[in-house]
């Protein structure tokens, strides 16, 4: 197993970079080699991955997302098996530094592939400047999924403190 990590800054809030990263289906956008991804369910995606004529489809397990902080994965099944992490930290009110690290699990002909650390790397440093581009060009995200995930489980949403839209008169 290696790992592979890249950081970018991009020149949005942490909350836009957030949300739009929640929105896997437009990943085929800005992603070169992601061709297709379904979200069967909130912590469940089906993922079409292709470079150059080499093809692979698989299922990851969001196990950990926490609104404006992370999102954690694992693959399921075979091939090809990995995990990783995004991470979002606020550099500026309108700047946030986007960090991904990967752990590879090389296994058969495509795998030895992704064993090649550099060869992992540029990928994932190209596919991070194509997000980027992405929503540094939108300025907002398409969409956004605020919802927290503890051990592949969404978990309830807090609830909200009940405001009353009823005037109060100060107490003398």
């Amino acid at each position: 197993m290696h790992t592979v990590e890249e950081t970018i800054e991009v020149a949005v809030p942490v909350s836009t970079a957030y949300n739009q990263w929640t929105q896997f289906k437009s990943f085929p956008r800005f992603m070169t080699v992601v061709k297709e991804v379904d979200q069967v369910r909130p912590a469940l995606t089906t993922w079409t991955m292709a470079v150059g004529p080499v093809r692979r489809e698989f299922q990851a397990e969001i196990v950990e997302q926490e609104p404006d902080s992370h999102v954690a994965w694992r693959t399921l099944g075979r091939h090809p098996a990995h995990r990783g992490e995004v991470t979002f930290r606020p550099t500026a009110a309108d700047r946030t530094e986007v960090t991904v690290r990967i752990h590879i699990e090389p296994r058969g002909a495509v795998g030895m592939l992704s064993g090649v650390p550099r060869l992992a790397g540029r990928v994932l440093r190209d596919e991070l400047r194509h997000f980027k581009a992405y929503i540094e060009g939108l300025g907002e995200a398409t969409g956004a999924w605020r919802g927290t995930i503890r051990d592949g489980r969404v978990r309830p949403q807090e609830p909200k403190p009940h405001r009353s839209r009823v005037a109060r008169w100060p107490v003398g």
